[in-house]
């Protein structure tokens, strides 16, 4: 039989948790073992700071781009933050998925329901919880210790996750992370099975009745 017409349509993998909960590390880890995964790339209108590149850390834009690119459709998600624009440009992530390859993205619940509006087909949700509200402080605290951040910002990252927390049971999927190998492990079983639904498989259809007619 002929399988060259078999191909696989990439998937959006979104990846979300309060700061702590061990997202970060689960995604470097997915992008170590996956050479078809790829990060997606957001477009802002900030400054580029020293050693960012413009295309690997960010696209860097300014403001009427980015609206035209709004309203132009151009954009999967956006968000203002303060005073600078952040989103998805819509033509890099299609251009992967058509080729196969699956793109990677770190946002909140926020970007990831914009996602969903837009491109539900393609889209997998992952949350990624802590295991016990002392553990997420631990975290976070610890973390301050490199960071230099204050007591009131880690008490502000603490008052922040608990609103984040509170939309997990909008994502597909949840992870306790209480033992990070383990949960990098689950990412990549979840990441596994999605790539093998029958809907991201073109060609089926023909492959299946090419089967039957042999019979």
């Amino acid at each position: 039989m002929d399988l060259s017409n078999l191909k696989r349509r990439g998937l959006m993998f979104v990846l979300s948790s309060p700061s702590g909960a061990g997202k970060t590390t689960i995604t470097r880890a997915l992008l170590e073992r996956n050479e078809e995964l790829r990060v997606s790339v957001s477009a802002t209108t900030r400054t580029k700071r020293e050693g960012e590149k413009n295309g690997k850390d960010y696209f860097f834009i300014d403001i009427p781009t980015f609206n035209q690119m709004i309203e132009g459709d151009e954009m999967l998600e956006y968000a203002r933050v303060f005073d600078n624009y952040y989103g998805t440009p819509r033509q890099p992530v299609e251009e992967a998925l058509s080729q196969g390859k699956d793109v990677i993205f770190d946002i909140d619940w926020q970007g990831t329901q914009q996602l969903a509006e837009m491109a539900r087909d393609d889209l997998v949700t992952v949350f990624i919880l802590p295991p016990s509200h002392e553990e997420l402080e631990k975290r976070l605290r610890n973390r301050a210790l490199d960071t230099k951040e204050t007591e009131e910002q880690i008490l502000g990252r603490m008052e922040k996750a608990s609103s984040e927390m509170s939309h997990y049971s909008e994502y597909d999927y949840v992870i306790i992370n209480k033992d990070i190998e383990t949960s990098i492990e689950k990412a990549q079983t979840i990441l596994d099975a999605e790539r093998m639904k029958r809907h991201r498989l073109t060609g089926t259809s023909t492959f299946v009745r090419g089967l039957m007619g042999g019979l």
